[in-house]
């Protein structure tokens, strides 16, 4: 997966561009003696990196020449973030100051880090479980101060500490089964029957909440995709612009104008919405238009919500009522726009079809702030954004709970069916398992690999 963990790996931590500060950072056996032979200190009394102070003075690059006036900290391992001794330069944040640096370490026998590769050692020297592991990364990430409350809640370690517990609990009921397979003929307390299936229950029921927080939790983390579609010149484009703020699509009143849909991200007090503008729906023979508005088929049927934009100044037509038909109002807002002209009343039959509807008007602003805010309720409902105590696993960890669930649910199906205790030992191993590669106990190489990949490098 990577080269060594026995080589001192360097790498620049802070982001790419300029900034007032830049870390390049060092992990590894040899990472304070690269260190102190890279800083030039000013005091003459100088005897080397002490642990866990800031050291001033001169950075030397390869050919020990300063580059920089900067800070030097030393981290000896195991209490740093890798378990490793680790070092960190704080430089001046100019690209070509970091680039020496970097040079620097490398000519003094490090060797560049891989993406990742910082945090899988942590993750290796058992610094963090793969929880936690990931929760790094989904924080780095985290698009708003929700996603990044619920990034804290798992490096915190609570959810691994929930799942260990819980594997442990299946465990005690494979002791039990066991213990009834290895002595049916001795006078042994067994594991009654009523007792295993209901903590086989307990545990499905707690598997259950677990997948249902990640479903409260996925537009949090993700963020909503909201889909804007309708007739062509309906106003999509003029919506998204107002909605952003800035001119991000083409207003013309050309009809046909969007061929391909556009996607922006918005911030709705805390909610990471991705807001997609549509190819307008109607008859063509275009090849182009048409690809444009089967690719806007797909966004909807894939949509956490579908803003229906219907131009309330003319009346209803077949295609308005077509595309309302192969909606469905739970998971459709309709948006009725030109509420500064006449109104030609297609808001009723909207609203006896079953649909929700606001009034807006993307040219004046008017309505926005309540679009806004039903666009938020639609998706999330009125409850408050997800704090630190909701430990809400992620795609690949619920993955894994559902393919533990089918497990529980179909033991709870053997136990009822009287299926063989040696039996249903096997469904407990296979949940035990599922569980474990959360936890990143008995995770295989390649989904290690696939998940560290995709830090950036320095992290």
């Amino acid at each position: 997966m990577y080269a060594s963990r026995d080589d001192t790996i360097v790498a620049v931590a802070t982001p790419p561009g300029r900034g007032g500060v830049g870390i390049v950072r060092l992990s590894g056996a040899r990472a304070m003696e690269i260190a102190a032979a890279m800083l030039r200190s000013p005091r003459p009394d100088f005897a080397g990196l002490k642990p866990y102070r800031l050291h001033r003075g001169q950075i030397l690059d390869a050919d020990d020449i300063p580059v920089d006036d900067g800070l030097v900290v030393a981290m000896p391992g195991p209490g740093s973030f890798t378990g490793e001794d680790v070092a960190e330069f704080q430089c001046h944040g100019a690209p070509a100051v970091l680039r020496a640096v970097v040079v620097s370490a490398l000519s003094r026998g490090a060797r560049q880090a891989e993406p990742g590769e910082f945090t899988y050692r942590a993750f290796a020297n058992g610094r963090l479980d793969l929880t936690q592991a990931e929760a790094v990364a989904e924080l780095i990430s985290a698009p708003t101060r929700a996603g990044a409350a619920l990034a804290a809640g798992k490096l915190s370690g609570a959810l691994g500490e929930r799942l260990r517990a819980l594997r442990q609990r299946l465990a005690d009921l494979r002791a039990g089964v066991c213990l009834a397979v290895d002595f049916p003929e001795e006078d042994v307390e067994c594991l009654s029957p009523a007792d295993f299936t209901a903590g086989v229950a307990a545990a499905g029921r707690e598997v259950r909440a677990f997948l249902d927080a990640a479903e409260r939790a996925r537009c949090w983390r993700e963020g909503a995709l909201v889909v804007m579609a309708g007739r062509v010149n309906a106003g999509k484009s003029s919506l998204m612009n107002a909605l952003l703020g800035r001119e991000r699509a083409i207003v013309c009143e050309l009809p046909g104008t969007t061929r391909d849909y556009i996607e922006e991200g918005l911030d709705l007090d805390g909610l990471p919405v991705r807001l997609v503008d549509t190819a307008g729906l109607r008859d063509s023979y275009d090849v182009a238009e048409m690809a444009g508005m089967e690719r806007c088929r797909e966004l909807m049927d894939r949509a956490d919500l579908v803003l229906l934009m219907v131009d309330r100044s003319w009346p209803l037509d077949h295609e308005d009522r077509d595309l309302a038909w192969t909606l469905e109002p739970g998971r459709t807002l309709v948006v009725l726009n030109k509420s500064d002209l006449t109104d030609a009343g297609a808001g009723d039959w909207f609203a006896r079809a079953g649909f929700s509807c606001v009034e807006i008007s993307a040219r004046t602003g008017r309505g926005l702030d309540a679009l806004a805010r039903t666009i938020r309720e639609r998706v999330v409902g009125r409850e408050a954004e997800p704090g630190p105590d909701e430990l809400a696993p992620n795609l690949r960890q619920a993955e894994s709970l559902r393919r533990a669930l089918a497990e529980l649910d179909a033991l709870a199906v053997d136990i009822t069916d009287s299926v063989p205790y040696d039996l249903l030992g096997v469904r407990l191993e296979t949940a035990c398992s599922h569980l474990a590669d959360i936890t990143g106990e008995v995770t295989s190489a390649d989904v290690l690999s696939d998940i560290f990949s995709r830090f950036c490098i320095g992290k």
